[in-house]
């Protein structure tokens, strides 16, 4: 039943800041048991999992990525949002948002709804 839909620019200029909004419908982000989290795809590559934000509010980050990345949400609109700062051409990705029972996951599990995934593309 719930339905997660990226939204955002989809060109961004290198050196800003990538920012996504993922809306959910169907389910509150509040619900007690999941994550709410930021899966990215660049071409030719395998999933890679950016953070989450836990239904508590909790937020958690690839270590790769942390120092990037910042995961907020507003539970007034059921929304939340990826910011990833000084974006390179190798940010360039197929964006998702996910919402999954365990953190950290980048495959689909029973319960998980992945939104359909939004193209970026970093370029000057």
């Amino acid at each position: 039943q719930v339905q997660l839909q990226e939204s955002g620019p989809g060109l961004v200029k290198p050196s800003q800041t990538l920012s996504l909004t993922c809306n959910v419908s169907g389910g509150s982000i509040t619900t007690n048991g999941y994550y709410w989290s930021w899966i990215r795809q660049p071409p030719g590559k395998g999933l890679e999992w950016m953070g989450a934000i836990a239904y508590s509010g909790s937020t958690y980050y690839s270590p790769y990525l942390k120092s990037r990345t910042s995961i907020s949400r507003d539970t007034s609109k059921n929304q939340f949002t990826l910011q990833l700062s000084s974006v390179t051409p190798e940010d360039t990705a197929v964006y998702y948002c996910a919402r999954v029972r365990s953190v950290g996951a980048t495959t689909r599990g029973r319960g998980d709804s992945w939104g359909q995934g939004t193209q970026v593309t970093v370029s000057s």
